[in-house]
This record gives C-alpha cells, sequence and structure tokens, in this order.
C-alpha cells in the first residue's frame, strides 16, 4: 500500500472541505459524566482531571453564548479566520434527556453569524441511543457535524484500570447505531497506558482502523494531572510511563497502520504546566509532533513502506 501523505490532520480535510483554514471554538456546556454523578462510579475516569479536559469556564460562569462570543474575537483576531467549528469537548456531551440537549445545541447554534459551518460532540459510546442520534443528525441539513467516541483501548483490563466504566462492545454498538446516520466519527485512543505492552496498544489502532468504524482518529498519550485519581496511584505506585522517544515511535507505527483516508485529529496529548504531574515532554506539542513527522521521513514509510495489517475481525 502507497501512502502519499505522511498522515492526513484534520486541518488538511478541514480546508480541503471549506476552501479555507477552519478553527475550534471549544464549549464546556456544563455536563457531567456516569462515571462521576454514581451512575457507574465516582470522580469520573482515572485519568481525568476536575474539568473533565475542557477549558473550565462554565464553572467560572460563562455562558455558552459568552464562551463562543469571547473565542471568536480571539480567533478572528489571532488567525483571521472565517470559519468556526463548535466543539462540545468537556466531559460527556450527550448525558442528558434529549430535550436537555436540543436547548444546549440550540443555545449554541443561536450565536452563528454564518461563521459557524460544523459542530462535533464529544462523548462516551455508552451514553448514545438512537433518539440522541436523531437529534444530533438533524443538524447536518446545515452543518458538517461529527461524534467523538472515546474507546481509549480494546482490552478490558486497561478499561478497568481507567475506570472507564463501559465495554468494546459498548463502543461498537455505538458506531453501528451511528453509522444509520449522516455523521462523522472519530475515536479516542490513549497511547502509554501501564497495563498494556507496545504490541497491545498498536491492536487498539488496528482495530479502530478496521473498515467502517471510524473517519478519524484521536491519540493521546497518557500523562497525569495533578488533581486527578491517576496522580494519587502514581504518588504511590511510580509506575512507569513511555519516554518521548518510546511514544514517537509507538504513534509511527499506528500512523503506518492507519489507512491513507483516515483523519488525523490529534498525536499527542497537550496540558500545561500547572496541570501536570508527569512526564515533563508532554509540554512540548510541536517537539513531539515534529519528532513523530522525523521518524516517518526516516523510515520512508510514505514512499510505500507503510504495512496496513487490518486483521481485527469486527467488521459492521
Amino acid at each position: 500500500m502507497v501512502k502519499k501523505r505522511l498522515y492526513y490532520p484534520l486541518s488538511e480535510y478541514l480546508k480541503q472541505r471549506f476552501n479555507t483554514k477552519v478553527y475550534k471554538i471549544t464549549i464546556d456546556a456544563g455536563f457531567t459524566c456516569p462515571t462521576r454523578d454514581g451512575t457507574k462510579g465516582w470522580g469520573g475516569c482515572i485519568y481525568c482531571d476536575a474539568y473533565g479536559s475542557g477549558n473550565r469556564l462554565f464553572k467560572q460562569g460563562k455562558s455558552i453564548k459568552e464562551q463562543i462570543e469571547s473565542a471568536r474575537e480571539i480567533l478572528l483576531r489571532k488567525y483571521k479566520t472565517e470559519k468556526f467549528f463548535l466543539y462540545f469537548q468537556a466531559f460527556t456531551n450527550t448525558y442528558a434527556p434529549v430535550n436537555k440537549l436540543k436547548e444546549i445545541y440550540n443555545t449554541a447554534l443561536k450565536c452563528n453569524k454564518g461563521d459557524i459551518v460544523g459542530i462535533i460532540i464529544g462523548t462516551r459510546p455508552d451514553c448514545i441511543n438512537r433518539e440522541k442520534l436523531e437529534l444530533i443528525s438533524s443538524y447536518t441539513k446545515k452543518y458538517e457535524v461529527w461524534i467523538e467516541y472515546g474507546l481509549q483501548s480494546i482490552h478490558q483490563k486497561s478499561l478497568n484500570f481507567i475506570e472507564r466504566g463501559h465495554s468494546v462492545d459498548d463502543y461498537v454498538n455505538a458506531i453501528r447505531l451511528t453509522r444509520q446516520f449522516p455523521l462523522k466519527i472519530t475515536t479516542h485512543i490513549i497511547v502509554g497506558l501501564p497495563t498494556e505492552t507496545k504490541a497491545e496498544m498498536l491492536q487498539t489502532a488496528r482495530f479502530v482502523a478496521s473498515p467502517g468504524f471510524s473517519d478519524a482518529i484521536k491519540i493521546h498519550s497518557l500523562y497525569i494531572p495533578k488533581s486527578s485519581k491517576l496522580a494519587q496511584l502514581y504518588e504511590k505506585e511510580k509506575f512507569s510511563l513511555l519516554t518521548l522517544d518510546e511514544y514517537v515511535e509507538i504513534v509511527a507505527d499506528i500512523l503506518e497502520i492507519l489507512p491513507e483516508n483516515m483523519i488525523i485529529s490529534r498525536l499527542t496529548g497537550e496540558t500545561d504546566r500547572e496541570n501536570l504531574v508527569a512526564p515533563e515532554w508532554v509540554l512540548n506539542k510541536q517537539l513531539v509532533i515534529q519528532k513523530i513527522l522525523n521518524t516517518l521521513k526516516k523510515r520512508n514509510s510514505y514512499q510505500g513502506k507503510f504495512y496496513n495489517q487490518l486483521d481485527s475481525p469486527f467488521r459492521l
């Protein structure tokens, strides 16, 4: 299999799709998660900080409208961009009754000044159903709509370790149901879980690359936020974390596995120094990405040496 590019970034896809650069406006809409409210657990997934990977604005009293208008002003000033996607990111953004979801989504879309072209909704595979997907897909009449599912790993031992509260079957069922609607799908995976070998991490990537499963993938590096349960565990056990070079090699392997048309939404995790316990290297996102690209170039894999081992037994 010959690949014409090192990888296919989301930014490139969006520029081709809308003929201009498109930036995401991240929204914290005040959701929670079933692993936080007692439905499946308390305190969230083991790696999750107190803000659910969000921008903390909801707890600061910022309304959805205020968040959008503020972000739009900053992005316009900094990048002079013309188009935006609204990204419902923090916590689980389908974890509410349908009427409440409709109210939240519609509130955000009322802020459209002709510059909002798409919506991204981050959620869990166990927090979706047909009724919710019918609502979400109704927005495809005017917008490009993506739904992001946090799978993280296909290994149950890892899902148990991170207290994820869902199974691989939940993910497969969510994908099958979502494919009945005109929605695009992104899948999140984590590289560097101490419960896994490199081979097991690559198995997760091969699974996500199964035909029909996902249009895009987000690759997160495991890091330890200060306010997480993982930080408490790390303080006690000091388990091994991937070095930068180890992470780079694994991600390069993953990119060689993925089909050429799979969009890459993220290559590494990122956080700020005030929120980080370890590893230090995640603070330099651009260095991580550059080393991944350099590794692929050295392998010369984008000139025909990519291997495409889609050996997953799962099919839609």
